[in-house]
C-alpha cells in the first residue's frame, strides 16, 4: 500500500473523481496557477484545463455562491477556502442556500458540493487563520461535516464527499497536510461517512479526539499505556455529521470513563455536544464525570510560546485521563 502525504491523498481523491466525473470541477482562490495554497491541487490545472480547475477572485461568498448555483444545475463543484476563518464571510451561502434549499425546494432541487478548507494552530498565523471552527457547522441540518485525521481518511472521505448529493463541510488540519500514512490505491476506495474508527483498543478510559486531536489522543494512550499501566481506547469520530454515536457508547459502556479532545474554544463546542449525548444515553455506565480537553478561551496568539500553549498537547490528554481515576495531577 503507497505511502502518501495528508496532501498528496487529497489530490489523488480530486484526480480520480475528475476522472470519473466530468461534472467534477473545482474553484478556489490560487488553485490553479499556484497550486494551492497548501499545494493540494498541484497539476490539475495542467491535467484538466481551466474549465474544470478555476481560480477566483478573493471573495468568499462569492466563490461559495457560484458553488451553490454550480450545484444546482447539474456540477458537483469542489469550492476550496483558504482557511476557515474566511468561510465567516460565506456564511449566508454556506448555511442559509446550501444547506436549505433541498428542504425549501421539496426536494425538486440538490446542492451536490463539497466545501474544503483547512483549519488548526501551530503556525504562526495569528487568530483570523488559525482557528478550529467545525463546532459552528456541526450545527447546522443540511450539512455533512467532515473532519479527517489520517491520509487515508482524506482521501476516502473526500471521494465520498463528492459523490454525495448533499452539501459536505470537509474541515483538513494544516498541521496535517505534511503527515505520511498507507493510502488505498484504489479508485473504489472510498470512506463512508458516519462510521466512527477505533484508533486503539484499549479497557481503562475512552478517549475521543476530533479532527488533529485525534492523532494527539493516540499519542497521549501511548503514554498512558507505558507510564501509568492505562489502556487507554481512542476513538475517532471521522465524520461529525452523521455522528457514529453506537461506537463512542460502545466504547463508553466498556471503558466506563471518557475524555473529549479537541482544540476549538470550549463554550458550544463539538465536545460539549458530544459530554451531552454520552450524559444522556450512558449515564449509568460513567465511573467518573466526563473530561472535556479543549483549546483555550482566547484569540489564537501569534507568539510560538503563547501559540503553542493554546492548543492541547499529549501531557493535558494524559493529565485529563488520570484524573477520572480521582489521581492528582499537575
Amino acid at each position: 500500500m503507497p505511502v502518501l502525504r495528508y496532501r498528496e491523498a487529497l489530490n489523488q481523491a480530486l484526480r480520480e473523481e475528475m476522472q470519473r466525473d466530468d461534472t467534477v470541477m473545482l474553484m478556489g482562490e490560487d488553485i490553479g496557477v499556484f497550486n494551492g495554497a497548501f499545494k493540494v491541487t498541484a497539476g490539475l490545472l495542467e491535467e484538466f484545463g481551466e474549465k474544470r480547475v478555476r481560480d477566483t477572485p478573493i471573495s468568499e461568498n462569492t466563490i461559495v455562491g457560484m458553488g451553490v448555483g454550480a450545484a444546482m444545475t447539474g456540477l458537483r463543484p469542489v469550492v476550496e477556502l483558504m482557511t476557515i476563518n474566511f468561510s465567516l464571510l460565506a456564511l449566508d451561502q454556506i448555511v442559509n442556500h446550501a444547506a436549505h434549499i433541498h428542504y425549501m425546494f421539496g426536494g425538486q432541487a440538490r446542492v451536490p458540493m463539497v466545501v474544503r478548507m483547512p483549519q488548526g494552530a501551530g503556525h504562526q498565523l495569528g487568530p483570523t487563520h488559525s482557528h478550529c471552527l467545525e463546532a459552528m457547522y456541526l450545527q447546522v441540518p443540511g450539512l455533512l461535516v467532515a473532519v479527517p485525521s489520517t491520509a487515508a481518511d482524506a482521501k476516502g472521505l473526500l471521494k465520498a464527499a463528492i459523490r454525495d448529493d448533499n452539501p459536505v463541510i470537509f474541515i483538513e488540519h494544516e498541521y496535517l497536510y505534511g503527515q505520511r500514512g498507507d493510502v488505498p490505491d484504489d479508485e473504489d476506495f472510498v470512506v463512508d461517512f458516519g462510521q466512527a474508527a477505533v484508533r486503539r483498543e484499549g479497557t481503562d478510559v475512552t478517549i475521543i479526539g476530533i479532527s488533529r486531536m485525534a492523532v494527539t489522543a493516540e499519542k497521549a494512550a501511548a503514554i498512558l499505556a507505558e507510564q501509568h499501566e492505562v489502556e487507554a481506547e481512542v476513538i475517532d469520530p471521522r465524520t461529525l455529521r452523521p455522528l457514529d454515536l453506537d461506537t463512542i457508547l460502545a466504547s463508553v459502556r466498556k471503558t466506563n470513563r471518557v475524555v473529549i479532545v479537541e482544540e476549538g474554544w470550549p463554550h458550544g463546542g463539538v465536545g460539549a455536544n458530544l459530554a451531552a449525548l454520552i450524559q444522556e444515553q450512558a449515564f449509568d455506565d460513567l465511573d467518573a464525570p466526563i473530561v472535556r480537553v479543549t483549546g483555550a478561551d482566547l484569540p489564537m496568539p501569534y507568539s510560538k510560546p503563547l501559540e503553542q500553549i493554546a492548543f492541547p498537547h499529549e501531557p493535558q490528554v494524559v493529565d485529563a485521563s488520570l484524573s477520572t481515576f480521582g489521581a492528582r495531577v499537575h
